[in-house]
């Protein structure tokens, strides 16, 4: 790796200064520059993960209201199955007693991880 330039101190007025070569002083800017667009970019990635969370969280407490109705039709389609009406438990439930919705759930929760 190179040398870190050291800058040149000079005093102006009775106050001490640095003095830049117009070079330094243009690669100075740039990279204010470019420390100021990735916080940009930062700050727009952090805004989209606060939404993703909230997203998730509203999609999580979805699926949890509706797997405990899910589970209470499936026991009821599996106590009394009634093949001469068909109807959100036929459609729903499939033949291992699982559901779009239970099947989400578990997805979420797997993928959540214990830091949630």
């Amino acid at each position: 790796m190179g040398r870190h330039p050291q800058p040149r101190h000079i005093t102006l007025g009775g106050r001490e200064a640095v003095a830049l070569t117009v070079r330094e002083y243009e690669q100075l800017i740039a990279g204010r520059r470019r420390i100021g667009g990735q916080s940009a970019r930062v700050r727009v990635l952090g805004e989209q993960v606060k939404r993703t969370e909230e997203l998730l969280r509203d999609l999580e407490s979805l699926v949890a209201a509706t797997e405990d109705s899910c589970r209470e039709r499936a026991d009821t389609a599996a106590a009394a199955p009634d093949a001469s009406r068909p109807g959100p438990v036929a459609t729903i439930v499939e033949p291992d007693g699982g559901c779009l919705h239970c099947a989400i759930a578990a997805l979420l929760r797997r993928r959540r991880g214990p830091a949630a």
